[in-house]
């Protein structure tokens, strides 16, 4: 194992098949099929001793923390102001990086990812002494004279796993809400995004404390060596079906955790919108990254005849964006991998193709394809698609519309473009969804004071901007009662009928 820390989060169940498909099989089969016993016990000990080195950087971490210097505000002010120092200087390698593994473009890379994490770090620093401060709140009659209020605590050593579709915005940005809370963390980037990984795991020691921050990279058994550790906090990034092995992980040691999931997120396109802008603004947040975005609008719900001509806008966006060809495009991007390739293209044929469809194998590459009259029950729309596949489903009506949407798993979030305002409270108050964007979908990740997570299958927990440092910190309650006055002297036995009066009254 390098001895950096690890990743592995994914978006959906196809990821989690691949890990153990792949690195199950490259860790436990091959040693297997090779018929060696002495690779066998070769790989036994290279585990025990990856074991013993995970377990080593955790305790390490956590004589740091004991130490008290994670604690000061300066301290956790220079953590943070390195890290933005790291995603200038270094902005060349990481989009390097990136376009090898992701084949991002400079400008995807740079709004995406860099800008994101450095605007992060910048809300931070400007509030975080406000966020820090203690809050005082009120005190009942009864306790009086005293004071109550809360303060902020760091919680200790925690654990980030990350994914592979945006390796560098969602490794570093629970990392800003972690130091910014005073914490000790070790970082899991995900081995699917290998070349970002090793930057990361080069580039964290040279600019952060190393005493505080672990970066440990590996794939199926060094994860599983992580959870195996007691942490104070396990802020994991991914699909459900892995987040429910992190979570059966946090319950050995009660562990709080904050699952950062996905689903498939609806449009809802309304009758009067001004179709040629939506179809712009949809366009833009399903292909970025090759559509490969746990935020970007999945399908689209178009309500009456509003399903023909968004059709004609949608491809017009497309060649707009990424002209006749999008495999020429230096700004689109690619499927992370074969298995990704092949689920996404064996969906292509459920629907009638708009636009887009083709695909070139040894390129990973799906041209942004929209399907129309898809069917509620197509494979394609059994789960989170996770590519550049935009099937469009007619509804009749919004009551339609609506129990399509609660039939379902509560999304990430939900989209919708209309000025109606009736439309949009019943929107508000009769779906659930970790957030609903009117007229833009994934912007409303980009701003730092929103809170950013899902609800039921699509997340648990929040975080960016002082929700990331709630996230990763205790409120501890503080009450401070002076002994003189004994005011609660009332309380004490034995109960006479004067006490017995004053306690009715004043509690």
């Amino acid at each position: 194992m390098r001895n950096h820390l690890f990743a592995g989060g994914t978006q959906d169940a196809a990821d989690v098949h691949e890990a153990a498909d792949v690195h199950e099989a490259a860790d436990v089969h091959e040693v297997a099929d090779a018929g060696d016993a002495a690779d066998a016990n070769d790989a036994e000990a290279n585990d025990a001793a990856d074991a013993n080195d995970t377990a080593r950087t955790v305790r390490r971490l956590r004589e740091t923390f004991a130490t008290g210097r994670t604690r000061s505000l300066t301290w956790r002010r220079r953590q943070l102001n390195a890290l933005r120092a790291l995603l200038t200087e270094q902005t060349p390698a990481l989009t390097e990086a990136l376009r090898r593994d992701l084949g991002k473009s400079p400008v995807e890379t740079l709004t995406s990812e860099v800008r994101l994490v450095t605007n992060e770090i910048d809300h931070t620093l400007r509030h975080l002494h406000r966020w820090l401060r203690p809050q005082r709140v009120p005190v009942p009659a009864a306790l009086l004279p005293a004071r109550a209020r809360t303060v902020r605590e760091p919680l200790g050593v925690v654990l980030i796993i990350s994914p592979w579709n945006y390796p560098v915005q969602l490794s570093l940005a629970p990392l800003v809400g972690a130091l910014a809370a005073g914490n000790c963390a070790v970082l899991k980037p995900s081995e699917l995004a290998p070349v970002t990984s090793a930057e990361l795991a080069r580039l964290l020691p040279r600019y952060l404390d190393q005493e505080a921050v672990a970066v440990v990279e590996g794939g199926v058994r060094q994860t599983t060596q992580l959870l195996a550790q007691r942490f104070d906090h396990l802020f994991y990034t991914g699909n459900g079906t892995v987040g429910r092995i992190v979570m059966t992980a946090a319950a050995r040691h009660l562990t709080p955790v904050t699952l950062e999931l996905g689903g498939k997120c609806p449009v809802l396109i309304c009758p009067g919108d001004d179709l040629a802008i939506g179809a712009r603004r949809i366009a833009w947040g399903k292909f970025l990254n090759a559509g490969q975005s746990c935020t970007a609008p999945d399908h689209v719900l178009a309500i009456g005849d509003t399903a023909g001509a968004l059709e004609r806008h949608l491809a017009e966006a497309v060649r707009t964006m990424y002209g006749p060809d999008p495999a020429r495009s230096p700004d689109y991007g690619r499927i992370i991998n074969d298995r990704h390739f092949d689920r996404l293209t064996a969906l292509l044929g459920h629907g009638r193709v708009v636009t887009g469809g083709g695909h070139d194998r040894a390129a990973r590459y799906v041209a942004p394809t929209v399907l129309a009259d898809v069917e509620p029950d197509a494979p394609v729309m059994a789960e989170e698609i996770f590519g550049p596949l935009l099937p469009i489903l007619r509804m009749p009506d919004l009551d339609a519309a609506l129990t399509f949407i609660n039939a379902h798993d509560k999304p990430l979030a939900l989209y919708a473009f209309t000025t109606d305002r009736r439309t949009r409270r019943r929107l508000l108050t009769e779906t659930s969804s970790g957030a609903v964007g009117f007229g833009l979908p994934n912007a409303h990740l980009t701003v730092p004071g929103l809170p950013f997570g899902g609800v039921g299958e699509s997340g648990l927990g929040r975080y960016h901007g002082r929700h990331s440092v709630e996230t990763f910190s205790n409120a501890k309650a503080v009450l401070d009662k002076p002994l003189f006055p004994d005011t609660v002297r009332a309380v004490y036995p034995p109960f006479t009928a004067a006490k017995e009066r004053l306690i009715r009254r004043f509690m």
